[in-house]
C-alpha cells in the first residue's frame, strides 16, 4: 500500500495505557521535532485522563489523529491498531512515558536518510541511574543475547522501544502479539525477512515500577518463547 502523494516522511505511532501523569509532556517533545511527521495515538483502554489529553491534543494539531480501545488489549495490539491508520514513508514507535526522548529523531533517521541503513535501533547504553534494577538489565542483555544466538546476529538491546523502520516493511511483517512480545515479534520476523538492523545509540531515562514501569519478569520469558516461535518463520510472497 504506497503512501498517499501528500502523507509526510514519518509517522509516529504511541501507544498509551494510564499515561496521563507524563503524555502530555511526550506530545509537546514530538510536536516540537522539526521533521516531517504525523502522530498516531492510540488510547488502550485507559481509566485515567489519557484518552482526554489525546483528544485535546488531536483538536489543536492537524498532525495528530486519536483512536481508542474500549478495552485495554496489550501494546502489540494498540502498535497494530496505529499501524493501520499510518501514513508515512517511514514508522517509530514512542511510548508515552518519559523514559524515551523524541530529540533523538533526527539520530534514529539519519542511516535511513543517508542511505545506510533501512531498519534502525535505538539502543540503551545502560549506564548508572538510579531507576534500575540489577534484574532489569540482566534480564534485557540475557534476552538481547537469546535473539544472538537464535537468529546468528549481533545487537546490543533488542528490547528497545524505538524501532524505525519503512512503514511498507511493519506491514509485511503481519504483526500478531498483543502485548510486550512485539518487540521480540518485530526483530524475529525483520531478520529472518533478511533485513539487517543497524542500531544507534539513544539516551534513556529508565522509571522505576512506583512510577509507572509495567515490564515484569514473565515479559522476558515470553519474549524469548516469542523468539523460539518466530524462528522457523518465513515472510509470504507476494501472490
Amino acid at each position: 500500500m504506497p503512501a498517499p502523494m501528500d502523507a509526510p516522511f514519518l509517522s509516529v505511532l504511541m501507544p498509551a495505557l494510564n499515561e496521563e501523569r507524563t503524555i502530555s509532556h511526550v506530545l509537546d517533545a514530538v510536536l516540537a521535532s522539526s521533521i516531517d511527521l504525523e502522530l498516531i495515538l492510540v488510547d488502550d483502554g485507559s481509566t485515567d485522563h489519557t484518552w482526554e489529553r489525546m483528544r485535546t491534543c488531536e483538536a489543536s494539531d492537524p498532525r495528530v489523529r486519536a483512536f481508542r480501545h474500549q478495552s485495554n488489549q496489550g501494546k502489540g495490539a494498540a502498535i497494530r491498531t496505529a499501524l493501520r491508520h499510518a501514513r508515512g514513508q517511514v514508522v517509530l514507535i514512542q511510548d508515552a512515558d518519559l523514559e524515551y526522548d523524541p530529540a533523538d529523531y533526527p539520530r534514529l533517521l539519519e542511516p535511513i536518510l543517508s542511505g545506510k541503513a533501512t531498519v534502525v535501533y535505538g539502543s540503551r547504553a545502560f549506564s548508572s541511574h538510579t531507576a534500575y534494577s540489577y534484574w532489569y538489565v540482566v534480564g534485557n542483555r540475557l534476552v538481547t543475547l537469546a535473539t544472538n544466538v537464535m537468529y546468528n546476529c549481533y545487537l546490543s538491546d533488542m528490547e528497545t522501544g524505538y524501532k524505525v523502520l519503512p512503514r511498507e516493511v511493519a506491514l509485511s511483517l503481519d504483526l500478531q502479539a498483543r502485548g510486550f512480545e512485539l518487540e521480540p515479534e518485530i526483530t524475529a520476523k525483520l531478520l529472518r525477512s533478511g533485513h539487517r538492523i543497524y542500531e544507534v545509540p539513544i539516551g534513556y531515562a529508565a522509571r522505576s515500577r512506583a512510577e509507572g514501569k509495567k515490564l515484569t519478569a514473565m515479559d522476558g520469558v515470553r519474549a524469548v518463547r516469542t523468539l523460539a516461535r518466530y524462528r522457523g518463520w518465513r515472510p509470504q510472497r507476494p501472490r
